[in-house]
This record gives structure tokens, C-alpha cells and sequence, in this order.
């Protein structure tokens, strides 16, 4: 399906505001709110919106650290890459995890509370992860810009 002016508003409005009221939602873009519920709908099934999610306070939550992890494996073997993949996604905090190109194989996000639980995720989860060559840790300082909004 092809995205019309109408679904990218649509999905601009929802991404910044989920729990919208889709009788607010239909004023915003100038639909009926049956019209806009059925195209809602149907950007949810055609996976155009993949889950309506709460985010999160990391620094309420305790976890106002953020951590990048680039990890070069020894090799680039289907087994070796499933293997890394697998466990990894078992590790707690880990935000997010990207296959690169480039330096690193793998680029990974993780919220901390501090250095020490950083220390205590890395000796835990990560020293132990099949296959790494070499691993590099960098802390971001400050957040300057952050959205979870994509340009529709």
C-alpha cells in the first residue's frame, strides 16, 4: 500500500502523541472519526505501526546513563553471528543492538545506572559473549537531541 498526505499524518500525529483520542486524531487530520479509524486500523495491520508503547523515563527509572558498546567478533561466520545475536539479546538494559558496517560489527545501546553497573553489566553479559575480538565502551555525556519520531 502507498502512504497518501492523510496516512503520513496520520502517523506523524501518533508518533508524538499514541494515547490521541481517535476523535482528536480525526479532528487533527481533518478526517471522520470512522474514516480515521479505519485507516488507523489499517496501518496497524499493514505494519506501518508496529505497537503503541509508553516510553520511559531513564532517569526516573535510575538508569540516566547511556552507554554505546562497539564489538568487533572474531569472524563473520553465519553460526558465529547467529550465536552473538542470540545471546545478546538476552542481556538486561540493552537498548538496542545494530549490525554494522564498518569498523565494528555490532553497535549496542545500553542504559546504566553509573560506571559500576556498567562495570557490573560488562563482567556479567558482555565479557562473556560468544566470539568477541575486541569490545570499545563510550558514554555519552549529554543527550542533545532525542526522538523516537521518524520524518513520514
Amino acid at each position: 500500500m502507498d502512504l497518501d498526505a492523510t496516512d503520513r499524518r496520520i502517523l506523524n500525529v501518533l508518533q508524538k502523541e499514541g494515547r490521541i483520542t481517535n476523535a482528536d486524531l480525526s479532528e487533527r487530520v481533518n478526517l471522520s472519526p470512522s474514516a480515521c479509524h479505519r485507516r488507523t486500523q489499517r496501518l496497524e495491520e499493514e505494519g506501518y505501526i508496529a505497537a503503541f508503547v509508553a516510553l520511559l523515563d531513564a532517569r526516573k527509572l535510575g538508569r540516566a546513563t547511556t552507554v554505546f558498546v562497539e564489538i568487533t567478533l572474531e569472524g563473520q561466520a553465519e553460526e558465529l553471528l547467529d550465536a552473538f545475536e542470540r545471546e545478546v539479546a538476552r542481556i538486561p538494559h540493552i537498548l538496542e543492538c545494530h549490525l554494522m558496517a564498518g569498523t565494528a560489527d555490532y553497535l549496542l545501546k545500553i542504559m546504566v545506572e553509573d560506571t559500576e553497573d556498567f562495570a557490573r553489566i560488562h563482567r556479567q553479559f558482555l565479557s562473556r559473549l560468544p566470539g568477541v575480538r575486541q569490545m570499545q565502551s563510550s558514554f555519552a555525556l549529554r543527550t542533545v537531541f532525542k526522538t523516537t519520531a521518524m520524518s513520514v
